[in-house]
């Protein structure tokens, strides 16, 4: 991994993921559904071509959106995740047999998530027990409860998106956006940001950082866009009197 000419700040995503992608490898993605997900970056993995990918992530986007890129393009072999239903190639991928999927409960994935961050290799829950999640899994007693075993999850990328960030990779959230991101940027062996704002270093009140930049080894500007939405769901505006 080539260090930045100007820190971790690299000038693009095809740039900062030029030398850590390859076939095969697992990528941990922050987001839920279309909130806070790094649209540049999972792009940039869309345009290198990297097949045989294993993803996790809460879910994995919608078809032609955020995760769904790269179900479209065929570069998914394996999923993890808690919710698949949004998006239909992901199903017809899955029941073909093209595609293999573990669903893990959703505060079980987060969870395995941020014990693999913090180097936690495995934890016992009360949840899957007696369900086909437990399938294959140790079981352990606890004060007369059944509990099951988790692995953490250590990927070998991890990819999140902040609103703000220092040179230096101290990310701060903004609101739900905020979802899956701290436990995803902690889970990779290395972590790229994406942030709408880049500040330099002293520009975040230490108070305000939720992922401190020790876990963030490279970050990228984020491309202004418009933010997708899964599903608007209005009401009429009421008539004037």
């Amino acid at each position: 991994m080539q260090p930045s000419p100007h820190g971790k700040v690299h000038g693009n995503a095809t740039e900062a993921l030029a030398d850590v992608l390859a076939d095969g490898i697992t990528i941990a993605v922050g987001g839920f559904g279309l909130s806070g997900i790094p649209v540049d970056l999972i792009n940039a993995v869309r345009d290198s071509g990297v097949r045989d990918l294993t993803i996790v992530s809460n879910n994995m986007g919608v078809d032609g959106k955020g995760l769904g890129v790269l179900i479209d393009s065929g570069q998914v072999r394996k999923v993890l995740a808690s919710y698949v239903g949004e998006n239909k190639a992901f199903a017809a991928q899955y029941l073909s047999g093209e595609l293999e999927v573990e669903f893990v409960p959703q505060g079980t994935l987060a969870e395995r998530l941020r014990a693999g961050g913090a180097g936690i290799p495995a934890f016992y829950t009360k949840t899957g027990v007696g369900t086909l999640v437990a399938e294959g899994k140790p079981l352990e007693e606890f004060d007369g409860e059944l509990y099951v075993r988790e692995r953490g999850i250590v990927a070998d990328l991890a990819l999140v998106h902040a609103h703000t960030s220092d040179t230096d990779g101290n990310l701060v959230y903004r609101h739900t956006a905020r979802n899956f991101n701290p436990v995803v940027a902690t889970a990779g062996k290395v972590t790229i940001a994406e942030a709408e704002v880049i500040v330099p270093l002293g520009g975040i009140d230490p108070n305000h950082v939720i992922t401190p930049g020790v876990y963030v080894q490279r970050l990228v500007q984020a491309i202004d866009k418009v933010k997708d939405i899964e599903q608007r769901t209005v009401r009429p505006r009421p008539a004037a009197n």
